[in-house]
């Protein structure tokens, strides 16, 4: 007589270091914001251990002195060509690129500029406070900082779209699914589709895709307040068409301690680990439209032309960071 085999019980997804209610099931984007945003474990708000060599990730003003310049130049064209004298970076990471803008920006721009950072981690607030002193104000929100400068501001951004939660969805035979996480992954009928390009190209069965409602919420949230000046969104990202080119699974990933981290793994560190996804640039000037124009929208490739020397290869590579990276200039309607 065979002996009746014991069922096995799944290997939890989710880390037990994470604080899991027993049965909590949530949509994948609000995971995505507690693992990076909660106050006491959110991966930005307390555990991030920094960027570049030695963090988990490394950006592009690391890497070269050519973002800094290149930014600073815009900067000097946006602020005379709007009449702005602030100067807001959103997301500024360890504070280098706003060291580096404001050492490139010429003297007479520099002395009349005030410059503004958003951000609300406090280890990076710490970061970049022991750059840049007294030199920038800081503040929770873009709300605040615009508040600060009376509605009249260029903005600029490098890596900070990609943070947003993501919602994922996945095309069936008959619609869409959507992702849900707790135990295990739970794939749902798409009864509540958000606002995206993405549902409107055809895409094969099976194929995964990310909306990043929060980041069209944060537009919508603060667009209406912004009266003049430019901004500059320089992210990893393409055009909805081309964005899940031979990508069948979509594009999130983890980023620990430099290594790259896809499937099953992204739920392995929550709070730990950074997580992202590109940015579909057709959706951010579709949900900027009835506020802001666009004025050019180009690879990091020709964004740096002018101002690349001969050790910036790898950013400037046209199959690799510099076509991966795009960079999307926008003006007040």
């Amino acid at each position: 007589m065979k002996e009746r085999m014991q069922p096995v019980k799944p290997r939890p997804m989710i880390s037990s270091n994470w604080p899991w209610i027993p049965g909590e099931i949530l949509r994948f984007d609000r995971f995505m914001e507690r693992s990076l945003h909660d106050p006491e474990r959110g991966y930005y708000a307390r555990r991030i251990r920094g960027v570049g060599r030695g963090g988990d990730f490394t950006t592009t003003p690391m890497l070269t002195p050519a973002l800094g310049r290149a930014v600073a130049a815009w900067a000097a064209t946006a602020m005379q060509a709007s009449g702005c004298r602030d100067l807001i970076e959103l997301g500024p990471g360890e504070g280098l690129l706003a060291q580096a803008v404001l050492r490139h920006l010429p003297w007479w721009r520099r002395i009349r500029t005030r410059v503004h950072l958003v951000e609300r981690s406090a280890p990076l607030r710490d970061k970049q406070a022991a750059l840049l002193g007294r030199r920038a104000r800081w503040h929770d929100s873009v709300e605040a900082a615009l508040a600060a400068c009376g509605g009249r501001a260029c903005l600029y951004s490098n890596e900070f779209a990609d943070a947003f939660p993501v919602r994922r969805f996945r095309r069936e035979a008959d619609g869409w699914s959507e992702l849900f996480v707790g135990p295990a992954e739970e794939w749902r009928p798409g009864l509540d589709l958000p606002d995206s390009s993405l549902f409107e190209i055809p895409h094969a069965t099976g194929q995964r895709i990310e909306v990043a409602e929060s980041y069209r919420a944060w537009l919508h949230g603060w667009l209406p307040r912004w009266q003049a000046g430019r901004m500059l969104t320089i992210d990893y990202g393409a055009e909805a068409a081309r964005l899940y080119h031979r990508r069948p699974r979509g594009t999130l990933r983890a980023y620990l301690m430099q290594q790259r981290i896809e499937g099953p793994g992204i739920y392995e560190n929550p709070g730990r680990q950074d997580l992202t996804a590109d940015v579909n640039f057709t959706d951010l000037e579709r949900w900027s439209s009835p506020w802001a124009e666009t004025v050019r929208q180009v690879s990091q490739r020709d964004f740096l032309e002018l101002f690349a020397g001969p050790g910036d290869a790898a950013v400037m590579d046209e199959h690799g960071a510099g076509g991966a990276f795009r960079v999307l200039e926008q003006q007040v309607k």
